[in-house]
């Protein structure tokens, strides 16, 4: 468990009085301060910046809280662009790192000057088509290195089964495309990793990604400006399981800047990461209240949220920390399964957990889901997604997103069209 449920049961209880469960929780203090940390470890990098993957939670309260910490944003569709720009996050602050991209989404892009961040030869075109002709002034690839990486976590996959990025061979070609179509600026991105706790995965990263700029420039005269080292960085979901260390991360790669890039001649290069989960993963939390017990071949407590609220337990069988409010200290003497109310058995957020002896009403937290919770949710069985709430610093409360409601789900149907319908 990445951290500590910041409430105690009465400040808990107090709070629901206000918010009925379910929930989700954010530590606003917790979240500034982890940014900051974070800034520092690559700080030793002649120009460093975050951008924030959107995708992880897409709420511009956040992303307000973020900027004024000096965060990006990373996007990867036309809302993700829209809710950066709400939070004052403009220009190359932005990069659309999107696939399969319609054309009105580049255009959107291209109309705010974010940065593109190309992923297949082909798009090169497709780009120029849907801008009138011409290529914007900066533009990035994002390379798969295929079998040239190796030790990538299931999450992600082997990036020769991706359908993400260019080849090495094609990357070169591409730089050498657009160089002759007049664009000034370029970068490079990569992005193979998933929840990945191994440090010395990303250092190993940054030197394939130096490298290969190395060889761009030989090969094209292209001079590559900034790198995206994309994401990846894990938290520790499991209470035996360590935090990745920045700070040797940051020393590892500032190792292989020295050897590769500055006697290159590609000093200085722009260091970008665009991490989610680091971020604000382990300062978000899960608030549901158990609702229903049920003694068959297993013990089972049901709780008032479900997979729709958060599905990484049943799409991946991913671990969150469950604790009881008021019972942390209680012996953990029965095993239970976890569930939610979702018409799939896959919906448990914990699976022959051990855990104090749950009561109904007892107020269960599920840690570790500020990142890829909310933001994954749906609405199969017609379930209505839990709102969001951020705790200050100075500890007041503040619903950045409400619940949805039977309203919201029935907006897009005509509902007067079918009374007539027949």
């Amino acid at each position: 468990m990445s951290s500590n449920f910041p409430l105690s049961h009465s400040e808990l209880s107090n709070l629901i009085r206000d918010f009925p469960t379910p929930f989700y929780l954010y530590d606003e203090k917790a979240i500034r301060e982890n940014m900051r940390k974070f800034t520092k470890a690559f700080s030793i990098f002649p120009e460093f910046r975050e951008h924030f993957a959107v995708k992880a939670l897409p709420n511009p309260y956040i992303l307000k809280i973020l900027a004024e910490e000096g965060c990006g944003a990373d996007c990867s569709s036309l809302p993700e662009l829209m809710l950066s720009e709400l939070a004052g996050i403009e220009g190359h602050k932005v990069i659309f790192t999107s696939n399969e991209t319609p054309a009105n989404e580049y255009q959107y892009a291209a109309g705010l000057g974010n940065l593109i961040n190309l992923d297949d030869i082909t798009h090169i075109e497709y780009l120029k088509n849907a801008l009138g002709g011409t290529l914007p002034d900066t533009i990035c690839f994002r390379y798969n290195p295929g079998a040239d990486k190796q030790g990538c976590n299931s999450i992600i996959g082997k990036p020769e089964e991706a359908k993400y990025g260019l080849t090495r061979q094609q990357i070169i070609e591409a730089y050498a495309i657009c160089k002759k179509e007049g664009v000034q600026h370029f970068g490079l991105h990569t992005m193979v990793a998933s929840n990945e706790l191994n440090p010395d995965f990303f250092i190993d990263t940054a030197k394939l990604v130096f490298e290969l700029c190395v060889e761009i420039k030989e090969k094209t005269g292209v001079r590559i400006e900034f790198t995206d080292l994309g994401g990846g960085l894990g938290i520790p979901y499991k209470p035996d399981q360590k935090p990745v260390d920045y700070d040797y991360v940051a020393r590892g790669i500032r190792k292989e800047y020295d050897r590769v890039i500055v006697p290159a001649g590609l000093d200085p290069l722009g260091i970008y990461w665009e991490c989610g989960r680091p971020i604000t993963g382990p300062y978000g939390w899960l608030v549901t209240t158990a609702i229903h017990q049920k003694h068959i071949y297993r013990e089972y407590i049901a709780v008032d949220s479900c997979m729709a609220d958060l599905m990484r337990p049943g799409m991946y069988g991913a671990y969150h920390e469950v604790t009881v409010s008021g019972k942390e200290n209680e012996p953990k003497d029965h095993v239970y399964d976890v569930v939610g109310s979702l018409c799939e058995n896959c919906d448990k957020f914990a699976v022959q957990r051990p855990l104090p002896k749950i009561d109904m009403g007892d107020y269960v937290i599920i840690h570790d889901a500020g990142a890829h919770g909310r933001a994954m949710g749906f609405n199969y069985n017609s379930k209505l997604r839990c709102g969001e709430i951020l705790m200050r610093p100075d500890g007041t409360f503040m619903e950045i997103r409400r619940k949805e409601t039977v309203e919201d789900l029935f907006a897009t149907l005509d509902l007067d069209g079918v009374k007539n319908f027949k």
